[in-house]
């Protein structure tokens, strides 16, 4: 079987990472409306998971949640082996698509940032990104695709958040090597970019601070922050075979911010 037809068989495939909440769930939802199967991880809250499978479900699509925090890399084989029994019981021994969304915030002034919250970020958005992709290479289906976030903060500035967006450029620049390296596979790899969306991340300051929300809605052209249904169809569509031939790319999904 050709590549093309891996990906575009009817039994799809997706593994996206904090899939519980904000984007990530509304990703998992959207995939589940184009009838993606989806294994998913969150890192804490089982109730928010087992919710996100029952709204898969409901879409007529079928589901796993695996918890894992994607800053311990040590966690990762143990990960991969949890994702091979998921995949069998989804009738499968290997998957389409891949989406590295999982992440955290950290809001410091450069002379305040601590090394410690530095190694975090890493971990959760670059290394840990780094290496799961490695893990689960193997199992990703020739012809597949692999989505990573990022973030608007690696293209503008936003004083006090300088090492999130450092670690969301170093994902940028991973993704343009995997596109180049798993070319011979067929698999593409691009980078979605959100702006500011108002979900519970960073405690919700989008969402719920009056004055974040419209300096963001100021500065951007369409006249208001994102949300997290903004973002899942948007990474449901770049999945499809419709953008086959998108690779490579980082593609910024803000409305328009500071342009």
């Amino acid at each position: 079987m050709s590549s093309e037809n891996q990906v575009n068989s009817k039994h799809k495939i997706a593994i996206v990472t904090g899939g519980s909440r904000g984007i990530g769930r509304n990703t998992v939802e959207a995939l589940a409306s184009r009838g993606v199967d989806v294994i998913f991880t969150y890192r804490a809250n089982q109730a928010e998971a087992e919710a996100a499978v029952a709204a898969i479900e409901e879409h007529g699509a079928k589901a796993v949640a695996i918890q894992l925090d994607t800053g311990r890399i040590a966690d990762f084989d143990a990960f991969v082996g949890k994702a091979k029994e998921a995949l069998r019981a989804l009738g499968a021994d290997r998957f389409d698509y891949l989406v590295n969304n999982a992440g955290n915030s950290y809001h410091a002034p450069i002379s305040e940032t601590t090394e410690e919250a530095f190694d975090e970020l890493v971990n959760v958005h670059f290394k840990g990104v780094y290496f799961l992709t490695q893990k689960l290479l193997p199992l990703i289906n020739d012809g597949g695709r692999i989505i990573n976030i990022s973030s608007g903060l690696a293209r503008f500035t936003v004083p006090g958040i300088s090492a999130y967006a450092s670690v969301k450029g170093a994902i940028e620049v991973f993704t343009r090597y995997l596109a180049k390296e798993l070319g011979p596979r067929g698999i593409t790899a691009n980078t979605v970019a959100p702006g500011a969306v108002q979900t519970d991340f960073s405690g919700g300051i989008v969402r719920d601070n009056p004055v974040y929300n419209k300096m963001v809605s100021d500065q951007t052209a369409l006249g208001r922050p994102g949300l997290a249904e903004d973002l899942g169809p948007m990474i449901a569509s770049l999945l499809s075979a419709e953008n086959r031939w998108v690779n490579g790319q980082r593609i910024e999904v803000s409305g328009g911010a500071n342009l």
